[in-house]
């Protein structure tokens, strides 16, 4: 029994050193990245290489077997030049891409639907929306407007890739409402008064209707990427709890409860479509729920354990006013505070 503890002990030593190795060759990575990024963003790089030597056709490498031994030396810094140029290239267009997808971060385009009975004649909107995340860009959402009222300026949502947490559908409703039906009722050929004055009531009905259903393409449009970005980063609070607290998402949560003691946590994921709440899992079988509002704020902690629920433990962790990283912080304690109480067992 013991020979199989200390095998166990060294085992989850020697992944704990595995994990640790692989993060800090992840951070060198990383870290090599953005020193490349700067090398090549700089001014004084970008002289060297347009003054590097190029290779110049037939005269070049005439003139290289003249030099015989010093050829070599020659071509591969000619060569070294020209890779130097190609990625000095790419990296530009790559900054100059960021930085309008920085600065415009929706743009719109016009698309031709080929089905040949669309509506409006085939004639769509399409809305590009930027998202960046934990400083990367992620793939661009786009929402697709058409006409589809006979006579009429009114655009509908056609097609749309936003994620269903985001309320698309009410924010259409609210601000892209369609056309007043009564507009087209026809009005009496009656030439009284009672009837005149009726028109008259009409047309103000009519008027009210016009300016209650308008629409607001521009409201419509900011809100809607409001929404994206507090998703996104509700999302994000997730991840950097999991960071924070040291989940590796390569390692099952059974694993994890194997390899650490019965008060540390050993899941933290997001418990439903909106990502507002999150799910919290101890290795003891206790589970929490903490709940942030549209913006990512934490706004309550409920904890359960097999007796109930544990107001002690939630008390501990969540106060009012209390961040994430305030959250994080006491789960960090809570832990080790539990850890060094526990009793040790030869």
């Amino acid at each position: 029994m013991a020979e199989q503890n200390a095998a166990a002990s060294e085992a989850a030593q020697l992944d704990k050193e595995i994990a640790a190795l692989r993060k800090q060759a992840f951070a060198l990575r990383k870290a090599l990245q953005v020193q490349c990024s700067t090398i090549l963003s700089s001014a004084s790089t970008a002289r060297l290489i347009r003054a590097a030597p190029s290779p110049s056709g037939a005269a070049a490498a005439a003139a290289a077997a003249k030099r015989g031994s010093s050829s070599s030396t020659k071509r591969l810094s000619s060569e070294s030049a020209s890779k130097l140029r190609a990625h000095a290239a790419q990296h530009q267009a790559y900054m100059q891409q960021c930085s309008y997808r920085i600065s415009a971060p929706v743009t719109s385009f016009k698309v031709r639907d080929p089905d040949p009975n669309a509506v409006g004649g085939g004639h769509v909107l399409g809305l590009r929306f930027e998202i960046m995340s934990r400083g990367q860009f992620l793939r661009p959402y786009y929402v697709m407007l058409n006409r589809p009222y006979p006579g009429s300026r009114c655009v509908r949502v056609h097609r749309h890739t936003v994620p269903p947490a985001v309320p698309l559908a009410g924010l259409a409703a609210r601000y892209l409402p369609p056309p007043s039906s009564s507009s087209s009722s026809s009005s009496s050929s009656a030439a009284s008064a009672a009837a005149a004055a009726q028109r008259r009531r009409r047309g103000a009905e009519e008027e009210q209707d016009a300016a209650t259903s308008r629409q607001d393409l521009d409201r419509f449009v900011r809100t809607l990427r409001r929404e994206i970005v507090r998703y996104h980063n509700r999302l994000g609070v997730s991840a950097d709890l999991r960071k924070r607290l040291g989940i590796d998402d390569r390692t099952s949560s059974s694993s994890r409860r194997s390899l650490t003691s019965p008060n540390a946590l050993v899941d933290v994921g997001i418990a439903d479509i909106e990502a507002k709440q999150i799910n919290l899992t101890w290795a003891d079988d206790r589970t929490g729920r903490l709940v942030m509002d549209d913006d990512g704020k934490v706004v309550k902690l409920v904890v359960f354990s097999a007796n109930g629920r544990d107001w002690e433990t939630a008390g501990e962790i969540f106060t009012e006013n209390d961040n994430i990283e305030d959250v994080a912080r006491k789960l960090e304690e809570h832990v080790e505070a539990a850890a060094a109480a526990a009793p040790e067992y030869d």
